[in-house]
């Protein structure tokens, strides 16, 4: 009897973790952790994981959600304050979390991970393409630590109006980036303007680096990129290359996409950008992929008219590149309870729990997951074959360095110099001055 017993308490550990591992899931039972998030999709996923974590490990959680425009500033307090107030918070896996580890105000998760009375056996965390954790790991480059646990993505991918193909372009999707452009401008001046061939991020903002350098990767090839520097420094922050051929095509390429949406592309952010889209008024739109489960929701206009495709690569057949930026989970390093707290992540990114919380938002970081039929039914098959094709191919936006927000706007101002007919090779000399000087002040 007592044999039939410890059998059964084996299969139930199978069954609630998906493996069985030295490490205790009861080990922080009864302790409490707060959950600093911003009330954002990926939230809704874990609300609904949450109520079995607390049952598997008698840890307690206190979610303190906050709106995204007021959840920064909260998040910089909370990571600065003297007392710890959060345990875990949801992590922006660019520039924002780099410079929080210049500030040590992140936990480094590598003495949890690798601890095996710490994490399950069944992890895995190669199951996470390296270009996605390539944006945990600070400062970048060989002997980084990871800081954050990729929790949703997007790529940057290309969104098309079934019906605006069929009727300007005869159903036919462009298959490399310069005829994307010449089709894009086809459709606005086919459709006597009425129909914008393409719309994209043209405001004059720091956020759009991120869509701007998939746009580049993908005429940057499969050169490498070589972290911290990202591709727009030659190895070196004195040796800016903005001057570099392939950067120049993607800038001028982007600038081409501008010059087949509205007048006024430059007020376009991405809001604006995927409310012309999903309304019917763009052909063409190239921006995040997790746009896509929004435009397939029951009331879209767009659902069912929209159509899914990686970046059409530089020559026909040739190889789509991409970028991609990330939200994870974080532990700060004023954190009081550091190890169920980890607990905490790595239940809500273990491959048993993601395809779950991914259903709410469409961006699951696992390769494992976009296999998952818990995942992929509630989303656009379209959707998924895209998406996940763009993650073969994709790396990280990040560049990690301190004020490169400012950089970011100068690679716009490029952008925007090329738009407005000067040359890329002029523009592109006239950003590495501007580099230099950021680096000398």
């Amino acid at each position: 009897m007592k044999r039939i017993a410890i059998i059964l308490v084996i299969c139930l550990s199978f069954t609630a973790f998906g493996n069985v591992s030295a490490m205790d899931w009861k080990a922080h039972s009864g302790k409490t952790i707060t959950f600093l998030m911003s009330e954002h999709p990926v939230l809704k996923g874990i609300r609904e994981v949450l109520p079995q974590f607390e049952k598997d490990t008698g840890i307690k959680v206190r979610v303190n959600a906050l709106a995204e425009d007021v959840y920064f500033d909260k998040m910089e307090v909370a990571l600065r304050a003297g007392k710890g107030v959060a345990d875990v918070h949801f992590c922006p896996m660019d520039s924002t979390a780099f410079n929080q580890y210049l500030a040590n105000l992140l936990e480094p998760l590598d003495g949890y991970i690798k601890n095996s009375n710490k994490t399950a056996s069944n992890y895995d965390l190669g199951d996470f393409p390296d270009g996605f954790l390539q944006s945990t790991r600070f400062p970048g480059g060989p002997g980084s630590k990871h800081y954050c646990i990729p929790a949703s993505f997007e790529s940057y991918i290309l969104f098309y109006n079934k019906n605006h193909v069929n009727k300007y372009l005869g159903g036919k999707v462009p298959e490399t980036f310069d005829d994307l452009i010449l089709a894009a401008k086809k459709v606005k001046k086919s459709s006597n303007g009425d129909v914008m061939g393409m719309v994209v991020r043209g405001k004059r903002t720091d956020t759009a680096i991120d869509t701007i350098t998939g746009v580049v990767y993908n005429a940057w090839g499969e050169r490498n990129v070589n972290y911290p520097q990202n591709i727009w420094f030659d190895g070196d922050w004195n040796s800016p290359q903005m001057d570099h051929p392939a950067i120049q095509r993607g800038l001028s390429q982007y600038a081409g996409l501008m010059s087949a949406g509205p007048d006024d592309v430059k007020a376009y952010d991405w809001d604006e950008a995927g409310t012309a889209f999903q309304k019917g008024l763009a052909a063409f739109f190239v921006d995040a992929s997790l746009f896509g489960p929004w435009f397939e929701e029951k009331d879209s206009p767009s659902s069912g008219n929209t159509g899914y495709a990686v970046l059409p690569p530089q020559v026909k057949g040739g190889k789509s590149y991409t970028a991609h930026w990330q939200w994870g989970l974080g532990m700060p390093a004023n954190a009081k309870e550091k190890d169920a707290a980890w607990y905490f992540i790595q239940y809500m990114t273990n491959k048993q729990n993601e395809p779950k919380i991914g259903a709410f938002h469409g961006g699951a970081a696992r390769m494992s997951t976009w296999s998952n039929p818990t995942y992929t039914k509630t989303l656009n098959p379209d959707y998924v074959k895209s998406t996940l094709e763009s993650m073969k191919t994709t790396r990280s936006s990040v560049v990690m360095k301190k004020g490169w927000s400012q950089y970011a706007l100068e690679i716009v101002d490029t952008i925007h110099r090329i738009h407005g007919g000067m040359s890329a090779e002029k523009s592109g000399e006239k950003a590495n001055k501007t580099f230099n000087k950021y680096n000398s002040q």
